[in-house]
């Protein structure tokens, strides 16, 4: 399986620089996972396909004030520090620009010595780690100097970081949005469990490695990071109900998709407890817990473009990414959605 067979052409001006004023009136593609049908949509509309009984599975992870400007102690040259994953206590895994000159030893100001660090490894990829000294509590300081680490492809400033951060976010630890679930509004998603449709919430933090270009030919020569994740017991149980009663586990995202997979057993039942995975899926795996999937667009050749073309299909996938194109739809982060789904039931 060549990374060549999920590429796309993607005229720059579709990548969304903004987010739309009102979340739930970004545009929809629904497509059927079987026949490829496309239906035209927006977000809102979503509630017209679900039904009693379904699950919604939303990632209530939050992202971090990640990004962070500071200089080199001994030079005072400037410096620029994407924290990735804590360690352990205060050590964080980094991404630092420039990396090059920053060894092992070397001390890391910001906020005019409100936050310090010292490089204390170079790990794995030329990422380094970090050890911070603060006084009070450092989510607090983190919040007061920090910045979205937006994606690289957006270029304008975000104006309200609660816009790159879904409305239930609840648990700290993203270096990057779930981003399905930027569309949801706290009305829509009242609206959706007042039609009987269940609402579980597992965490995945976000890594950067989710995003991370695949660099080898063959797709199964990629390397996926690890990323945490966290199902709850009552979380659990409700998906598990949802599924034995013949609703549809539809999971908001590839982050909630990628939970509940690493977390399922064979049967398709959910388990609950915490770990890390660094779950690959791509043509040819058979899922076990999810049945249908709300994402945004994704980049072309990458690993998202491969999990929903192992559900939908590779061609169905692309024939959708080309209509998206042609229908001038807005990608990536602060971009439209689509729902791929069973549309056998008439709607």
């Amino acid at each position: 399986m060549n990374v060549k067979d999920f590429s796309f052409d993607l005229p720059q001006e579709l990548i969304a620089q903004d987010p739309l004023e009102d979340r739930s009136a970004s545009r929809l593609l629904v497509m059927d996972k079987h026949t490829g049908e496309i239906r035209h949509r927006i977000f809102r509309d979503i509630t017209e396909y679900l039904k009693p009984g379904d699950c919604l599975v939303v990632n209530n992870t939050k992202v971090i004030p990640a990004r962070l400007f500071g200089v080199k102690e001994d030079t005072g040259a400037k410096i620029e520090v994407l924290l990735l994953k804590r360690q352990e206590g205060d050590v964080w895994e980094t991404l630092v620009k420039p990396g090059r000159k920053c060894r092992p030893g070397t001390k890391l100001v910001f906020g005019d010595g409100l936050l310090k660090g010292t490089v204390i490894e170079v790990a794995e990829e030329g990422n380094r780690l970090i050890r911070f000294l603060y006084d009070g509590i450092f989510e607090e300081v983190l919040d007061r100097l920090g910045q979205m680490p937006l994606p690289p492809y957006i270029t304008h400033e975000l104006k309200d970081k609660n816009r790159y951060q879904t409305v239930y976010a609840k648990h700290d630890g993203s270096a990057a949005a779930p981003t399905a679930g930027l569309h949801f509004t706290e009305g829509l998603l009242k609206k959706i469990q007042d039609k009987g449709v269940g609402i579980a919430h597992v965490t995945l933090h976000v890594g950067l490695g989710t995003f991370r270009p695949v660099k080898v030919e063959n797709v199964l020569d990629h390397h996926m990071h690890s990323e945490f994740y966290v199902v709850e017991e009552g979380q659990a149980e409700k998906i598990n109900r949802a599924k034995a009663a013949g609703g549809r586990v539809i999971c908001v995202g590839t982050t909630s998709c990628r939970t509940l997979e690493s977390a399922a057993a064979p049967d398709g039942t959910v388990k609950a407890g915490s770990g890390w995975t660094d779950i690959f899926i791509y043509p040819g795996y058979s899922f076990k817990a999810m049945d249908c999937l709300i994402t945004n667009f994704h980049l072309p050749e990458s690993t998202l473009v491969m999990l929903v073309s192992a559900l939908a299909g590779r061609e169905h996938v692309l024939h959708a990414y080309e209509e998206a194109v042609r229908e001038k739809y807005r990608f990536f982060s602060f971009g439209d959605a689509c729902f791929f789904t069973d549309l056998g039931s008439g709607q």
